[in-house]
């Protein structure tokens, strides 16, 4: 399914471009994802979903598969997989900037999502919903890092004494400091060390969308049960 969002960052096109590339930087504004490694070019970590007392945990990859730096324009592919082995999801996600002023830039994403398993009986009405909100979730979120830590990202090379902005700090600076080698060289793979990211309920985000999904499947189950009540009283009665 094809999925079409705008978000619009309180930065110059230039800047906004140097955030949003930086994957490692903006990963944590993303609810329930969190970033692990990163293998080359390949940005691998995990997202975890809660629906009522159930938790899924995708674990996947993501890497960049165009990038345009004139024409700001990116193209990035994605894959996980559940952990439990409830479904797999794929996407491919596609960026363009757009300047609105010096201090202003939108930019228009479009998702082609590929999803099996449980997620996918939610739909796409759901779906649509529920990627929406965490669209606009996202773009708090980023906007709130850029203005507490404003556009330049972090330097690797601070200070211990140097305070700490938050968790993208602390996972860069761990990263570094256990990362260098005998050489002064950075290995292919680093760990990205840093709190567990929180579980997004589904639930929360898509209210009243994911309770109609739901509704008739329980609704459905709840006359299965029924059924096979009436059925086993009867065997019994005829014993």
């Amino acid at each position: 399914m094809d999925l079409n969002h705008s978000i619009t960052v309180n930065q110059s096109i230039a800047e906004t471009w140097k955030i949003l590339t930086d994957l490692e930087r903006i990963a944590p504004c993303l609810p329930g994802a969190q970033l692990q490694e990163i293998d080359g070019d390949v940005y691998k970590g995990v997202v975890k979903i809660k629906v009522g007392p159930i938790v899924a945990t995708f674990k996947g990859e993501a890497q960049f598969a165009e990038r345009d730096d004139v024409n700001f324009k990116a193209s990035l592919k994605a894959s996980g997989r559940d952990t439990g082995g409830k479904g797999n999801a794929s996407a491919t996600i596609t960026a363009q900037l757009t300047a609105l002023s010096e201090t202003s830039t939108v930019c228009n994403v479009v998702t082609d999502l590929a999803i099996t398993g449980k997620v996918a009986q939610f739909g796409r009405g759901a779906m649509a919903d529920i990627s929406e909100k965490l669209i606009a979730q996202f773009a708090d979120n980023l906007n709130t890092l850029i203005d507490t830590e404003g556009a330049t990202a972090p330097s690797t090379t601070a200070t211990d004494s140097a305070p700490s902005t938050g968790a993208t700090t602390a996972a860069t600076s761990a990263a570094t400091s256990s990362a260098a080698d005998t050489s002064g060289e950075l290995p292919k793979v680093r760990k990205i060390e840093g709190p567990a990211a929180e579980p997004l309920n589904l639930q929360d985000v898509a209210g009243g969308a994911m309770m109609k999904r739901i509704l008739p499947l329980l609704a459905g189950l709840a006359a299965l049960g029924l059924f096979l009540k009436r059925v086993f009283s009867r065997r019994r009665k005829q014993a």
